[in-house]
């Protein structure tokens, strides 16, 4: 599943062309790519046409383009209300991918869902594809909300707008990720230390931290020599600041190696594939000698998934 790395390699593509685009047209290709779409935002084919895009914004593994003030009003709103602030949303799912094109590529995709034609001031005529193999991804027009701290609600680089502080509902309950400016870095170490669950669950649990999935979690827990299953109460405030630390080692190295692929379904908007994998030191290592020990590593199995560690430099305490 597209992690944090993965989600900001595309959103870093998209933005130069979506940042002031206008939406010109747009194709629903299958239905059910809109599961998380809300008939009571409109249609979405009409809801896009003739607006523009703001930006290109993340918040852990969600993505969402802010439509632009005024651009955009609900069929229930009043014609002298002010609009709604409302964003495009887009969660990748397990297989998503956001495709930039030209507006003549042929296509070819069996799997494409949505097709949304732009015209850009400085790049002319493009199109984003939305291919999703399982389908378990989406697009939606969704509400947006003011953020609780007044904070920006997520990374958009250097794009900024009254729309920054604003998160659409389907994000509203995913925490801030390790890389935000306005991570709070204290509250997430006082909650981590109330938590009795192992800390790899506390890890993955998106409403305490976001854009940490099974691949870097390993990695991270595997960096501090850390147990998967030791309670998360039972680490230590230095260790649990090691392990903070560690995470956001890792997502930075990815981050920089345009995330992780294992197969075609993991690549940015041009369809260029992360190098990631060929740096990992503990996820997809099974019966490989531990980088650090020499150990053989292991598999464990985990929520329906796996787990990679080191049984001599991860023991559990």
């Amino acid at each position: 599943m597209p992690e944090l790395p993965e989600v900001e390699v595309v959103r870093a593509g998209l933005a130069p062309a979506v940042t002031g685009a206008l939406v010109t047209g747009v194709e629903v290709l299958d239905q059910r790519s809109l599961k998380r779409h809300d008939p009571a935002s409109g249609d979405f084919e009409r809801g896009l046409v003739g607006t523009r895009f703001a930006a290109a914004v993340r918040r852990g593994k969600f993505l969402w383009l802010p439509i632009l003030r005024g651009e955009l009003v609900g069929p229930t709103q009043a014609s002298d209300a002010p609009a709604a602030p409302r964003a495009l949303v887009a969660h990748l799912g397990m297989s998503g991918q956001v495709l930039l094109r030209t507006p003549d590529h042929p296509g070819g995709d069996a799997h494409a869902r949505i097709r949304i034609h732009l015209e850009h001031e400085a790049h002319g005529e493009l199109r984003v594809d939305f291919v999703d193999q399982r389908i378990f991804g989406s697009m939606a027009i969704d509400r947006m909300a003011p953020t609780p701290d007044g904070r920006p609600a997520g990374f958009s680089a250097e794009v900024t707008g009254e729309w920054a502080d604003y998160v659409p509902s389907q994000v509203a309950h995913i925490a801030r990720d390790p890389l935000d400016p306005a991570f709070d870095e204290r509250a997430f170490l006082a909650a981590f230390a109330k938590r009795h669950s192992a800390v790899k669950r506390v890890l993955l649990d998106q409403t305490l931290v976001s854009g940490i999935g099974n691949i870097y979690a390993d990695e991270s827990l595997w960096a501090v020599r850390l147990h998967g299953e030791q309670p998360a109460s039972s680490v230590s405030a230095r260790r649990a600041r090691e392990l903070l630390e560690a995470v956001r080692g890792v997502l930075q190295k990815a981050l920089a190696e345009g995330g992780t692929s294992f197969d075609a379904q993991y690549v940015n908007v041009n369809g260029a594939s992360g190098y990631f994998a060929h740096s990992l030191n503990a996820y997809g290592r099974e019966g490989k000698a531990c980088p650090r020990c020499g150990t053989l590593m292991v598999r464990e199995p985990f929520m329906n998934r796996s787990s990679h560690r080191c049984p001599r430099c991860q023991r559990l305490r």
